[in-house]
């Protein structure tokens, strides 16, 4: 049967359609999990389940936290970078920006593997001592330092860690020698620093506060560029050490499998958080804003710092221990 060609001409002009793409599974589709790649009961873990407790019902999906600690914060991150699942989440320090400048391989690169989403906080550390520590203040800790190289020890939370590297560039720029002993997590070293196996811990203030303010602790000195309204009578550091400034600060990031959309999402979502709620009170408290930045801030203080940390590390001969 011959098909009339005015008909074939017409079926001709009938338009293409697409066919129907694969429908995309919203996101989440299943139980988020929050890394902190540092030992449990550390200050990190508190803004991640805040933020996990939040999101869980505004997504739909259950909200996990998990510890995974090593290697100063690189075994955590590696695991996130390395899983590349959108479902899993990380809460970590600028430990991120800082192991690549100390450690020849540490199996993530900051830059191209994760999706920033909010930089969390930012605020100097701290140097602690036990009251009766013969080291009274900063002038008296250099001064021992010099005489007696290597004999005052300091805790950290880890090799490779923020608070490792803020001892360790100190010792540089102050012309001492200090014993660094690093410990998985805070928790720890706070615990070494109590029993005496230290003279001395570098720790956030998130982490110093509570302790200093039941005075079971005393505050050297201070990381940061000026004092703090906190500790008013606490020196800073650059104080004694011209140019010695640093910070630690937490950020929460998605593998490079999140999307930049998401991330905003996310952003957004906690948000809220900044003002009256029970995190920034616990924050507000230790003497550290709760910032919940859009993505744009966290990333561009990641492409500031890697870079910035490699060039100090080199600098220093300093490397993970």
């Amino acid at each position: 049967m011959r098909v009339p060609r005015r008909a074939l001409l017409a079926g001709l002009a009938l338009p293409v359609l697409p066919c129907p793409a694969l429908a995309q599974p919203a996101w989440p589709g299943r139980t988020l999990r929050f890394i902190v790649p540092f030992a449990p009961g550390g200050p990190v873990e508190i803004p991640a389940r805040f933020i996990a407790e939040h999101l869980s019902p505004r997504l739909g999906q259950p909200a996990i936290v998990e510890a995974k600690p090593g290697a100063g914060g690189a075994l955590g991150i590696q695991s996130v970078a390395q899983a590349n699942d959108p479902h899993l989440l990380l809460v970590t320090t600028s430990a991120i920006a800082i192991l690549p400048a100390l450690m020849p391989a540490p199996g993530f690169d900051p830059l191209a593997d994760f999706t920033p989403i909010s930089l969390l906080t930012d605020a100097p550390m701290v140097f602690l001592a036990r009251p009766e520590s013969p080291v009274r203040d900063l002038e008296d800790l250099l001064a021992r330092a010099k005489a007696k190289p290597g004999s005052i020890s300091y805790g950290s939370s880890g090799a490779g860690s923020t608070t490792h590297l803020g001892g360790a560039l100190f010792c540089r720029m102050a012309g001492v020698e200090l014993l660094h002993v690093p410990y998985r997590g805070a928790a720890q070293a706070v615990n070494a620093l109590y029993a005496g196996d230290t003279e001395l811990m570098v720790t956030g203030m998130g982490e110093a506060m509570p302790h200093l303010r039941e005075k079971r602790l005393r505050a050297i000195a201070v990381t940061g560029g000026n004092r703090i309204p906190s500790l008013p009578e606490v020196p800073a550091a650059v104080e004694q050490v011209p140019d010695y400034v640093i910070s630690i600060w937490y950020g929460f990031f998605g593998p490079r499998a999140l999307s930049p959309a998401l991330a905003e999402k996310l952003a957004a979502e906690i948000a809220p958080l900044r003002e009256g709620s029970a995190l920034a009170e616990r924050f507000r408290d230790t003497g550290v804003e709760l910032l919940l930045t859009p993505p744009a801030p966290l990333a561009e203080r990641l492409a500031r710092e890697v870079p910035q940390w490699k060039r100090v590390a080199a600098a220093a001969n300093l490397r993970a221990e």
